[in-house]
């Protein structure tokens, strides 16, 4: 097997995560309450998170939230990659 490059992979990652957070935020601004709560119900199994939606998220806190879980998806990412590297035999 060849080892990933671990920098491009975590970029890969935490790029990935951050239009998935983009992706929410989209999908909740256009779909609305019910239909957002409808979605999340549905995707955790039925847990009801009518009670913990917020459909008021001012910009300055999604942008945080964009960099956060681009943060994340980067330490994730090099934490996958370090590990898949580990199992991978030594090119000779």
């Amino acid at each position: 097997m060849q080892a990933l490059n671990v920098p491009k992979f975590s970029l890969a990652f935490g790029v990935a995560a951050a239009l998935l957070y983009v992706g929410c935020v989209v999908f909740m601004a256009v779909l609305g309450r019910e239909s957002t709560v409808t979605f999340f119900n549905s995707l955790l199994h039925g847990l009801d998170v009518r009670l913990i939606i917020r459909m008021d998220v001012p910009l300055r806190d999604t942008i945080i939230g964009i960099i956060e879980t681009f943060i994340l998806g980067w330490v994730f990412g090099a934490i996958i990659g370090v590990v898949y590297n580990l199992g991978t035999e030594p090119r000779s």
